[in-house]
Parts: C-alpha cells; structure tokens; sequence
C-alpha cells in the first residue's frame, strides 16, 4: 500500500496530467459516482448525516476541521487540509486544481441527497476552505450572495441551480456528474 505522504503527490499529479488532457472534470465525476455509491445513503439523512460522514473523516484523515451544526446550517472550516499540506511540502508545484478534488465529489452527492452547499477554496496554496451545508436552497443562496461580497467568484464552488441566480450572478460552478442512486451503486 502507498503511504498517503506519496500518495498525495501521486494524487497531484495525477491531475496535471488529466488536466492537461481536458479529462480532469471527467475524473471528478467518476470519484462523484463512487463517492455516491458510499456515501449517498448517509447523505440522505440530512445534514446530521453529513455530520456524522466528517466525523469519521475528521479523525481518519487526521484533519484540522472545525465544523458546527446548529438551526439548518452545517459550517465546516478546514483550519489545515492534511492533503494540500503534503502536496506543499514537496519540490514539485502543486496543481491550480487540487482543491478542487473536494467539491468535485461533494457538489454531486449533496445535490442527489437535496442538500445545496457554498464552499470557498480560499486560496489554493494556503491549505484551508470553508464550506456552507443546507437543506433550504433560500438559504444556501443568502450564503452564496453574502459570500460574494468578500471574495471573487472564481473561489466559490455551489451545487445551487443556475434558476436561482439572477441575470448576470455567476459562479464557478462546475459541471457535476450527472447520476442517480441506481447508477452509483454499480460503480
């Protein structure tokens, strides 16, 4: 087995190299289905479920996350992100899409669990983010546009429906995998 030290330099660049070839969206959609077929379940019970899913994460990825559940809104802040941590230590630059890899599977599997999700990468060489978990879009969409007013666009992530934005409010939304339950569990 590879140590997570060298697997996440793998993982790195790895995604340079499917970035380089257009494929690196393609890549986060099959982790989205797998990530489905795992997790989609636990995700359905709501934004208790997702709690309890980083809880586990938290302690497994021995992750500096901070994360508060209370009245419909479930606040994570990943104060030191174990796995760009590694990517930064090392001689080789890290990928401008590694962070990336994160909201490439969360974004699909919280959109096909109803839940919609604001995340901010932040900066992509400083290892933390901050994410915004809800089961009410209306929500969800205050968080969006309050975000909106402190950083660019280019650093949110959302799973919110584009008829929800109003003309000229863009995202860096990316394209997520397209599946439904039947379709993650054969993955």
């Amino acid at each position: 087995m590879i140590p997570s030290d060298h697997f996440v330099r793998f993982y790195n660049e790895v995604f340079k190299f499917l970035e380089k070839r257009g494929l690196l969206q393609a890549y986060f959609d099959d982790v989205a289905r797998y990530a489905a077929s795992r997790n989609l379940e636990k995700f359905k019970n709501g934004l208790q479920g997702v709690y309890d899913h980083y809880l586990v994460i938290r302690k497994e990825e021995n992750c500096d996350l901070d994360m508060e559940l209370a009245d419909g809104e479930l606040h994570s802040f990943m104060r030191k992100c174990p796995s760009l941590s590694k990517v930064l230590d090392n001689d080789a630059p890290a990928s401008p899409h590694y962070c990336l890899h994160c909201p490439g599977w969360s974004l699909p599997v919280n959109t096909a669990a109803g839940l919609y999700e604001v995340y901010d990468l932040m900066e992509p060489d400083v290892p933390h983010c901050e994410s915004w978990l809800y089961d009410d879009p209306a929500r969800a969409l205050a968080r969006y546009r309050e975000l909106l007013k402190t950083v660019p666009a280019s650093r949110i992530r959302t799973n919110l429906p584009p008829e929800l934005l109003a003309d000229g409010e863009e995202t860096s939304r990316p394209r997520s995998a397209v599946f439904s339950p039947e379709t993650a569990e054969k993955v």
